[in-house]
């Protein structure tokens, strides 16, 4: 964390919250009779996706995670004669191929590839089991609808996880049942806000973040979308902002006097919001951007004074002056990411332990 300038807020870098998921995932594969192996599948010559998966590498290295790169289409080095490969060439074989190999606990692969519904389609290829990523539409499914818990079972099931009907008083998963996965992203970014004092640890436990306004700029399935959810999910009062709309996410009743004595429904719902982004920003205590262009920046004097920003795109989508509105600026959140992503494997591998009548339950990250 750097020191803060004379009237400028905090430029946190995020090492102090991944090193506490490092030594958790470490102790979670201490086990020295199994190495976990993760592949990676790199598809095009993207020069952020190679350093991912370089980044990947590093830290599979570090805590003992065996990582195995795949490279298809452009990715492939190209000799002298040969015709040019194009993005994307062979890589369902690949990912299929890594489906059905035992010795294999996790694939991630580096997206984007495609874009658009072709790189949806090969997220629903990667096996529930081995999808480390969390962008399975099982584990959407289960996260937009605000399904916390279910059983490792159901990951093999064409049937969608059942609600778990007891009370959820913390976040301990009830007997029988895990956590799901969370795409591991965007739940990088809900660690952050925790570690930083926006999520209230005083609140019940899947409510809060209530009190909270926040603006996610970006709709992706990847991380815009997921994020606005969990966040909504967790209480906030959340604007998710598209090129061209703005939907609110909240599970509070819109209601004044709503015909249910609960105080907020079971799972957000959104609806189209009529505020500019302006207005938005104005009054929203986080502001996070998840934008893929250099040259988009948020308005640092559209920003509401004191609030949090966390840019989790590659570029930096915040005008250089962020700190001078901003209390708290989170340049990056890839360390975090990456830690989410080996916790997700981690959490994988006992999924299939606990699953197994000979498995051992081992141990199963939080949220």
């Amino acid at each position: 964390m750097a020191p803060d300038a004379a009237g400028k807020g905090i430029l946190l870098k995020v090492d102090f919250v991944a090193d506490a998921f490092r030594a958790e995932v470490k102790d979670g594969l201490a086990d020295p009779h199994r190495t976990l192996t993760l592949v990676g599948i790199l598809a095009t010559n993207a020069s952020p996706s190679r350093f991912y998966a370089d980044f990947t590498r590093k830290q599979c290295e570090g805590l003992g995670v065996k990582f195995i790169l795949k490279e298809v289409g452009s990715a492939v080095k190209q000799n002298e004669g040969e015709e040019a490969r194009s993005d994307g060439d062979g890589v369902e074989e690949v990912i299929i191929e890594a489906n059905e190999d035992d010795n294999v606990d996790g694939i991630m692969v580096y997206y984007p590839i495609f874009g658009g519904q072709q790189d949806h389609y090969l997220q629903q290829i990667v096996s529930p089991l081995k999808d480390v990523e969390g962008l399975h539409s099982k584990f959407h499914y289960n996260m937009y609808h605000n399904i916390r818990f279910i059983t490792p079972a159901s990951l093999a099931s064409t049937i969608p996880s059942p609600k778990v009907t007891q009370p959820i008083i913390d976040d301990i998963p009830p007997p029988g049942t895990v956590k799901s996965i969370i795409p591991c992203t965007p739940l990088g970014v809900v660690k952050c806000l925790e570690y930083i004092g926006v999520y209230n640890k005083i609140l019940t436990y899947g409510d809060r973040a209530y009190g909270k306004t926040v603006t996610v700029i970006n709709r992706s399935e990847v991380v815009g979308r997921p994020l606005a959810a969990l966040l909504a999910n967790d209480g906030a009062r959340v604007f998710s902002a598209d090129i061209d709309t703005i939907q609110e996410y909240t599970k509070r009743p819109r209601s004044s006097n709503p015909t249910s004595a609960r105080q907020y429904l079971p799972r957000h719902t959104s609806h189209l919001c009529m505020l500019s982004l302006e207005e938005c920003l104005a009054v929203s205590d986080v502001v996070i951007s998840a934008v893929p262009s250099a040259s988009y920046k948020v308005k640092t004097e559209w920003l509401k004074e004191g609030c949090v920003c966390v840019n989790v795109a590659a570029d930096k989508n915040f005008e250089k002056d962020v700190r001078d509105k901003a209390s708290i600026y989170i340049p990056a959140v890839g360390k975090v990411t990456i830690l989410m992503l080996l916790r997700n494997l981690l959490r994988l591998s006992h999924y299939n332990d606990v699953s197994t009548p000979s498995g051992s339950e081992g141990i199963i990250p939080s949220q």
